[in-house]
């Protein structure tokens, strides 16, 4: 929480990665967080990027859900740990209304059941609060990119808990075009990535990951690039 409460005394406004996203616009950001002084924090720090426009605030899981519907951010930074409602559930609900938000589950700590609880929701990062303000501001760039916001060690628990519970469906359930995309994602390329190197659009890429997600019975393109590791698709 450090870290995140130095933002703005830092005076890191301008780091490395910050070139606007060009025809997205700017990125519409969710801050989730019971401490209003984090919140604050990180909104200091975020409004001096050029590419990013904090959208909302909310103290608990409802409120997020209720700003979620309201303003359509691309992405949401959501506290895992709050009253009232917790950030799964609020990840949850927003993702099963609105799969095309992105959420970074943001924590204290790695616990494997949080971790975990988190992906099978649909947040496509999880990221931890020491985390340093360039780390957040990439988190937020990279999700709204569609690319695989996990650190390490997050990465490696949660490879071992897929492999520990086996496979949901089998590979033969796919296309050989998602075979391809699913490949693509275990290298962490967004949907605009994987349409280049495909030679697709970028909403066809998008329809393919969505295919994938259901067929597989995964909930978000991480856990489908940890199962495209663990079945050695790639």
């Amino acid at each position: 929480m450090a870290a995140l409460l130095l933002f703005v005394a830092t005076g890191i406004a301008r780091g490395k990665g910050e070139a606007l996203t060009g025809e997205t616009g700017r990125i519409r950001v969710l801050l989730v967080d019971d401490h209003a002084v984090v919140r604050r924090g990180l909104r200091g720090f975020l409004d001096l990027l050029p590419d990013i426009e904090v959208v909302g605030e909310a103290q608990d899981g409802r409120q997020a859900i209720e700003l979620a519907e309201r303003e359509r951010p691309d992405v949401v930074l959501m506290d895992l740990l709050m009253p009232i409602m917790d950030g799964l559930e609020a990840t949850a609900a927003i993702k099963q209304k609105h799969p095309e938000i992105e959420i970074v589950a943001v924590t204290s700590f790695i616990e494997e059941e949080k971790v975990a609880g988190a992906l099978d929701a649909g947040a496509s990062g999880y990221l931890l609060k020491d985390a340093t303000a360039e780390e957040v501001a990439g988190a937020i760039r990279g999700a709204h990119a569609g690319e695989l916001q996990l650190d390490p060690a997050v990465a490696r628990l949660l490879a071992q808990r897929m492999r520990s519970r086996g496979s949901r469906q089998p590979i033969e359930k796919l296309t050989d075009r998602e075979r391809e995309v699913l490949t693509q994602l275990a290298t962490g390329a967004s949907n605009k990535e994987i349409a280049h190197r495909l030679s697709i659009t970028e909403r066809t890429a998008r329809t393919h990951v969505s295919n994938i997600l259901g067929k597989l019975g995964l909930a978000s393109r991480t856990q489908a690039a940890l199962w495209a590791v663990e079945h050695k698709v790639v």
